[in-house]
C-alpha cells in the first residue's frame, strides 16, 4: 500500500473536446483507487498553482490537450524530471510517443505499421501524388502531434483540392503525416488492446458511425468488447514489450489487412481505456499500479 501524495493528472476542460465519456472513466477510476487506500488527488498538468514537490508520483491519465500545448508539455515533462516526480508512463517514453515519427521506429524493429509518409514543416505538398504511391484512391492526413481527430482529413478525388490547400497551410506550421485509408477500419473497424504494466488486459472493436471515418466515440463511433485468441494477443504484446517498457498503461491500436495486423498508433500519453468494459479492468488497473509503485 502506497501512503504517498499521487497525482491523477487531467486537463484544464474548456469545452473543446467531447469529455462525457472520460470524465466518467477518469472519476470511476479515481474514485476506485481512493476506495483502495491510496492518497490521489485529480491535479490538473499545467496549473501553475501546483506544487509538483507534493507528488512523488504521478499517474498521467487524460492531459487531452497536450498536444495543442506541445511546448508547454515538453517543458512541464522537465520540469517533473528536475522535481523527480516519477511519471506513469515514464517521461522519456511520454516525450517519443508525441510525435507520429515514432511510427519509423516501430517499423525498423521489424513489427508491422500502416504505410506511413511523413511530410516536414513548410515543404510543397501535391496530395496527388500520394493516391499513385500508395496504389489507393483514399488517403489519411493528419499532424505529427495530434490526437482526437485534430486537422485530421480523409482525401478522395473530390476534395484532394480543397484539402491540399488547406494542408500547404497547415505544414507551415507543423510536420504532417500522409496514409492510406484502410478500408478495413469501416469494414471491420480497428481493434485496441488494452495492457497494464505490461500485461493483456482487455480489447475491443471501436467502428465509425454511418458515413463517418472517426471511430472515437466523442464522433459517434461504437465500442464493441472482443475476446481475442491468445496469437493475437501475442502480437499486440510485441508493440508493447519492445516500446512500453515500465508503462503503467498501453493502448495497441491497428486493423488487420489480409490477415495481417498493422499498427495505426501505439497510444501511451492519454488514451481512453474503456474501463467500463468489464468490472474486472478496474482491480487490473490497480494490480498494475501497486507492482510499479
Amino acid at each position: 500500500m502506497s501512503n504517498r501524495n499521487i497525482a491523477y493528472v487531467t486537463y484544464y476542460d474548456k469545452g473543446a473536446y467531447d469529455s462525457t465519456t472520460v470524465e466518467s472513466e477518469d472519476d470511476r477510476l479515481l474514485d476506485f483507487l481512493k476506495a483502495k487506500g491510496l492518497i490521489i488527488e485529480k491535479v490538473i498538468w499545467n496549473d501553475p498553482l501546483v506544487n509538483w514537490e507534493d507528488y512523488p508520483l504521478a499517474i498521467l491519465k487524460s492531459p487531452w490537450d497536450y498536444f495543442d500545448l506541445i511546448a508547454d508539455f515538453n517543458q512541464w515533462l522537465d520540469h517533473l524530471q528536475q522535481k523527480n516526480v516519477k511519471l506513469l508512463n515514464p517521461v522519456d517514453i511520454v516525450r517519443w510517443n508525441t510525435d507520429k515519427h515514432y511510427l519509423q521506429e516501430i517499423e525498423a524493429a521489424g513489427l508491422k505499421v500502416t504505410q506511413s509518409v511523413f511530410i516536414n514543416k513548410n515543404d510543397k505538398i501535391i496530395l496527388n501524388d500520394f493516391f499513385k504511391m500508395f496504389n489507393t484512391d483514399k488517403l489519411i492526413v493528419k499532424p505529427c502531434v495530434s490526437g482526437g481527430a485534430k486537422n485530421t482529413f480523409k482525401v478522395t478525388a473530390e476534395n484532394v483540392a480543397e484539402v491540399n490547400q488547406q494542408l500547404n497551410l497547415l505544414v507551415e506550421a507543423e510536420d504532417f503525416i500522409i496514409q492510406p485509408f484502410l478500408p478495413e477500419v469501416l469494414e471491420s473497424g480497428e481493434w485496441s488492446f488494452i495492457f497494464f504494466n505490461g500485461s493483456y488486459s482487455h480489447s475491443l472493436i471501436k467502428q465509425a458511425k454511418p458515413g463517418d471515418f472517426r471511430v472515437q466515440p466523442a464522433h459517434g463511433g461504437s465500442v464493441h468488447p472482443q475476446k481475442p485468441g491468445e496469437e493475437l494477443i501475442a502480437n499486440a504484446q510485441r508493440y508493447v514489450t519492445l516500446f512500453a517498457k515500465d508503462c503503467l498503461y498501453a493502448r495497441v491500436d491497428g486493423t488487420f489487412v489480409k490477415g495481417e495486423f498493422l499498427l495505426m498508433e501505439l497510444e501511451l500519453i492519454e488514451p481512453f481505456l474503456f474501463l467500463n468494459t468489464d468490472a474486472e479492468n478496474y482491480e487490473r488497473y490497480y494490480q498494475a499500479l501497486m507492482e510499479l509503485i
